[in-house]
């Protein structure tokens, strides 16, 4: 029972991780620079922890961008103000993502301005082989060790993890918790102390400083784990940071 815990927890941050880190923080908003060679191994990455639910940098980053320009507003790819439920949420999500990757969808040139693509890789990581492999993975975990029932029940999650982590904020942050900016959404910050998303939660700070690496550190409580990953990745030279603006609040509310 413990290994398969352990396996849950660990594949649930891991991809978080990547996905906030690489597709959403660099990706999307370019809060830091890394090298080509390093981008590559960023993509293995992000292929290797996300696993049967890998994204694409490019779907994702184009998506991402096209969220905060029409955030909340019919052209929003994924809002609740328009989504009668989450899972009509998540699969228009889905689609719009699909059509993204497929380049079935034409976009403004800002949207896909500087976001990496690497098509050829994407081919390979997002292949039903590929997905297929990663979900035999998992279910073999399963059976060897998952000695009660009900640890059958994560096994599902697992196979969307991706699609499980932005569904929470996407729908949930623009619902429930506090609001430290006034902006012209309902995007809040879902959780005080963020252990849950890896400072993804803190959705309203994030819309309003959007390429910011660190989302945190409005409140004394707001802790981005993210951004302590960003920082050393910086210090050691992996990654270079983009000079940071001072976030001061203009305006604080009570929390929701």
């Amino acid at each position: 029972m413990l290994v398969v815990i352990s396996f849950f927890v660990a594949h649930w941050y891991l991809s978080l991780f990547f996905q906030t880190f690489f597709l959403h923080r660099y990706a999307a908003h370019k809060a830091f620079t890394m090298g080509k060679f390093t981008e590559k191994v960023f993509y293995v990455l992000t292929w290797i922890f996300q696993g049967s639910n890998y994204l694409s940098a490019y779907g994702y980053g184009v998506m991402h961008r096209m969220h905060h320009a029409y955030a909340d507003t019919p052209k929003d790819p994924h809002s609740p103000k328009y989504d009668e439920s989450i899972w009509k949420m998540m699969w228009k999500t889905k689609t719009t993502y699909s059509a993204l990757v497929s380049r079935e969808l034409e976009v403004d040139k800002r949207f896909t301005e500087g976001v990496p693509d690497w098509p050829a890789f994407d081919k390979i990581a997002r292949s039903w082989v590929s997905r297929l492999f990663w979900a035999i993975c998992y279910v073999a975990v399963y059976v060897q060790f998952a000695t009660e029932w009900w640890l059958w029940l994560l096994l599902p999650i697992q196979f969307l993890m991706s699609p499980v982590h932005g569904a929470i904020i996407n729908w949930f942050a623009h619902k429930y918790g506090y609001i430290n900016f006034k902006v012209g959404d309902t995007s809040k910050n879902f959780l005080p102390f963020d252990f849950l998303m890896m400072g993804e939660s803190y959705h309203n700070n994030h819309h309003k400083h959007g390429n910011r690496a660190n989302f945190g550190g409005v409140r004394w409580h707001e802790i981005d784990p993210t951004y302590i990953a960003i920082y050393v990745f910086d210090k050691l030279g992996i990654i270079k940071l983009k000079k940071q603006a001072e976030v001061k609040m203009d305006r604080v509310e009570k929390a929701a």
